[in-house]
């Protein structure tokens, strides 16, 4: 039985097909390229070059690779998008969340893994903020999330299938082994531009307010990991296959920074100074959201492992220097970035569903 990874050729999908491969399971990634990168999956998954909100394209996956599983992590991420496009959000979020779950019910898929967001919360009066909070999003971001939280749920209870959501908090750095990272250029995250300000890849970098309620002034969130994040994601499936029940749950790290500590965590690390301007607020933006993740850590026995800010910044700092010097198929770590050898033939993949001409250039 297969596990069925969507979006598993972007940043956080990444990352979790490579330890899915390693845990030995057998991995079907469905993806369109438009974040993610062909050279970051494993050469050991099966990839197809597809929208997952396909029907008829997911419905023959789940069939042919027997999938058991799901773990749904294609969506559209950005907040301010979603200002601008709130209808592609419900698009490329809700409406694809709702296809998948009715193929996945027709397959009669046992657990489901749904990717959330802490966007669910909106402002929030109390931090660290637990899962029982009202869910009151700002963003039609996350009113998308909240809708397909609610779809999973009443499909999960339609289908018999177990379902886990998972509400990620702020998810940074890069694989502490070198084996992949963040390949797409648009994404716009706070750690990730600081450390390319740092390498002289990207100009000023703007802070975003510094009039919140906070003791700098500047937004507070909550990073964790992407790694510690994988291994929640796995942790998760294992618990979901031997029966246990269906939850909901916080992933983050449990502590808040704020964009000036995050800064000069980023000075520190790369020993640079770096140039920054005060621009107005975005909209979306709340002053302090920080994850209560005591849920998850009991749960499932979770304990991250590269929790640190300085571990994160590190290895996000290493990996976007690495960009800076090469292209992703020259990564001389541990190599998932190696796969990219699909054209020699030694991508595994379904001969049903895979054309040759639907390979795409990478990078």
């Amino acid at each position: 039985m297969s596990v069925l990874v969507t979006g598993g050729a972007g940043y956080i999908g990444s990352h979790l097909t490579a330890d899915l491969v390693e845990a030995g399971e057998d991995v079907v990634v469905v993806d369109d390229l438009r974040s993610g990168c062909l050279s970051a999956v494993p050469a050991t998954a099966v990839f197809v070059n597809g929208n997952a909100g396909d029907r008829l394209l997911v419905d023959r996956i789940l069939k042919e690779h027997k999938c058991s599983a799901i773990i749904h992590l294609a969506a559209s991420t950005d907040v301010a998008d979603s200002i601008r496009e709130p209808s592609a959000f419900i698009e490329n979020n809700c409406t694809v969340t709702s296809t998948l779950l009715d193929c996945a019910k027709e397959a009669r898929v046992k657990q489901f893994i749904f990717s959330s967001s802490a966007a669910v919360y909106g402002e929030v009066s109390q931090n660290p903020v637990r899962e029982t909070a009202s869910t009151i999003p700002i963003s039609p971001y996350g009113r998308t999330k909240l809708a397909s939280e609610h779809m999973v749920q009443h499909a999960a209870q339609s289908a018999s299938m177990s379902y886990a959501v998972l509400r990620y908090f702020n998810v940074a750095g890069s694989d502490m082994r070198h084996r992949t990272g963040q390949t797409n250029r648009n994404a716009n995250h706070l750690i990730r531009r600081a450390c390319q300000s740092a390498l002289g890849t990207h100009s000023i970098l703007d802070i975003y307010g510094d009039n919140h309620d906070t003791p700098d002034g500047t937004g507070i969130r909550d990073y964790i990991h992407v790694n510690d994040l994988s291994q929640a994601l796995l942790l998760t499936l294992r618990h979901l296959r031997n029966g246990y029940d269906s939850f909901i749950a916080n992933c983050g790290s449990g502590r808040g920074y704020s964009v000036r500590e995050v800064i000069a965590c980023v000075e520190e690390v790369s020993g640079s100074v770096l140039e920054v301007r005060i621009a107005d607020p975005r909209s979306g933006e709340i002053g302090t959201i920080v994850a209560n993740v005591e849920f998850i850590r009991s749960l499932l026995g979770w304990v991250p492992k590269c929790g640190s800010l300085t571990e994160i910044v590190r290895s996000t700092f290493e990996w976007e220097r690495y960009l800076a010097n090469g292209p992703v198929e020259n990564w001389s770590g541990t190599p998932v970035l190696a796969s990219h050898h699909l054209a020699k033939g030694k991508r595994r993949a379904s001969s049903s569903m895979w054309r040759e001409n639907s390979v795409p250039q990478t990078g």
